[in-house]
């Protein structure tokens, strides 16, 4: 569990400093374009993020949203709105990011710790903020929101990385921009939380390997007592190799090891190599 108690460190350490950011540096972070202006910046919490993005906020107060800073580059007539949100952990930022990845768009390098593109968006994450640009623009505005883009996200965070927990997944068979951060709810159980979550294709087999994070040992068992008590298995179980037998979601083979319990959700189909592929995880934990 040493590599997990390092994760732990590293991402409140990382918190402690990212939670210094305010809508004024946010602000004075935002690279100077030649030809465009920047207005004066709205700040949107949790109360009032209806006001700004109404439907949508319902999923951004879900991964820990705390506040949103909204402003624009301006030239003329033309505007380019960034909107930058700060949520409570990086993971959060990153669950929120991946929530909204499109197949549409296109995958953009150098761009925080990732970014996806086209002529009127561009969206990216880095540290604990997610960061949504859309061009109002005659024209293609791409490169000016990539330059705006890398600007802020070299100073939100220089060295932008995925989440710490992501390492141990494998990367054989892995479809890239998969990853993913589930704050709760994974595959309709509300109690399941904390999930990470990579998409993967071997031959003609589709499975999706999770971790979930408990934080604690105790926290781990009482996830696994809440499942157990859903599909009515004895709660007699002890760390090692599980099968919880979902109802709704087949048979899912997972191991429990300290705070973190591993699996293969695959639609109640059967994967050959889960308990291989789960092994080799729990040993990099």
């Amino acid at each position: 569990m040493r590599h997990i108690y390092y994760i732990c460190i590293v991402s409140l350490f990382g918190f402690q400093l990212l939670q210094a950011q305010s809508p004024e540096q946010l602000k004075s972070w935002m690279p100077a374009i030649e030809g465009w202006t920047v207005t004066a910046a709205e700040v949107f919490n949790p109360d009032n993020l209806y006001d700004r993005i109404n439907g949508a906020a319902p999923l951004f107060l879900a991964n820990n949203f705390k506040e949103m800073t909204a402003l624009d580059y301006k030239r003329g007539e033309d505007y380019i709105t960034v909107q930058a949100y700060r949520h409570g952990t990086p993971e959060d930022a990153f669950g929120m990011y991946a929530s909204e990845r499109s197949p549409e768009l296109n995958f953009l390098p150098s761009i925080g710790a990732e970014a996806q593109g086209d002529a009127e968006n561009l969206f990216f994450f880095a540290g604990n903020i997610y960061v949504k640009m859309a061009s109002h623009a005659e024209g293609d505005a791409s490169q000016t929101m990539q330059s705006i883009a890398k600007g802020l996200a070299s100073k939100i965070d220089p060295l932008p990385k995925y989440p710490m927990m992501l390492n141990v997944f494998p990367t054989e068979g892995r479809i890239p921009y998969t990853e993913a951060f589930i704050n709760s709810s994974y595959i309709g159980h509300e109690f399941l939380k904390s999930v990470y979550t990579a998409d993967y294709k071997t031959g003609e087999q589709s499975y999706q390997i999770f971790i979930i994070d408990g934080k604690t040992s105790a926290g781990a068992s009482e996830i696994l007592k809440n499942y157990f008590t859903f599909t009515k298995q004895p709660l007699d179980f002890k760390e090692g190799s599980l099968t919880i037998k979902d109802r709704y979601n087949g048979d899912i083979p997972t191991f429990w090891k300290k705070s973190c319990i591993v699996g293969i959700y695959s639609e109640g189909k059967n994967i050959p190599a889960a308990d291989a592929i789960i092994k080799a995880i729990v040993e990099k934990l």
